[in-house]
């Protein structure tokens, strides 16, 4: 069965689990999901003075972990839910952060040294607008981070278990967490994602593998 992802759904999704999203992430992941996301981020080697968006930031975690780690960079958040950026806002009071969509981004070609997106592309109803688009804004040389779910294991499915454990512990909308399973498991394993960025004309660097492969970066160039 297909997933709905127009993007009036997945905007009202988030707009409605955003009070939640940050408790559930950190009860779901037992706050392994902040060490990933560092990991990820140290494999792009950063460098000073340069430019850096984090697309798909929702509450902005991930935003946060950029700008603390590299305070000379300019870094920029974006997403598409309203409230998502004011969680995202409140925790960076200094940051930018911008509404839009990622198949159309409000940027200039090559305006970015770097560009991030974790657990979000699966959410982006036009996959392949979106990965054109980062490929578009992104400077010749620069690097692209693409963090989210891996291969569909054993690991991934007891995951699939948690999530809705968890979800009725903490009496959220059961619905809005087995879409993230669904989404999830019809999302392309690493190697098949890893194509689809070269297909956009992104050249490899490298992939890394976190939670045996469960959690997996790709990190593409130009």
């Amino acid at each position: 069965m297909d997933i709905d992802k127009t993007p009036e759904k997945i905007q009202a999704m988030f707009d409605e689990i955003s009070e939640y999203y940050d408790k559930m992430n950190n009860f779901i992941s037992l706050g392994t999901h902040y060490i990933i996301k560092f990991l990820a981020l140290k494999e792009l080697a950063i460098q000073p003075r340069t430019m850096i968006i984090d697309l798909c930031c929702g509450t902005g975690d991930f935003t946060k972990i950029i700008s603390n780690f590299y305070p000379r960079a300019k870094v920029i958040g974006l997403d598409f839910s309203n409230k998502m950026l004011k969680l995202a806002k409140s925790k960076n009071p200094n940051g930018v952060f911008i509404q839009s969509d990622c198949t159309n981004l409000p940027f200039a070609e090559g305006e970015f040294d770097y560009i991030t997106m974790a657990f979000g592309l699966r959410n982006i109803q036009n996959k392949d607008k979106a990965i054109s688009e980062c490929y578009r804004i992104l400077n010749k040389g620069g690097k692209f981070l693409h963090l989210d779910f891996g291969k569909h294991n054993i690991i991934s499915s007891l995951f699939d278990i948690i999530v809705l454990t968890c979800a009725k512990i903490m009496n959220v909308n059961l619905t809005d967490y087995k879409y993230l399973i669904n989404s999830k498991n019809k999302f392309p394993e690493p190697d098949e994602l890893i194509q689809e960025f070269e297909n956009a004309g992104f050249k490899y660097v490298k992939k890394c593998d976190y939670l045996f492969g469960t959690i997996s970066a790709q990190i593409m160039t130009k």
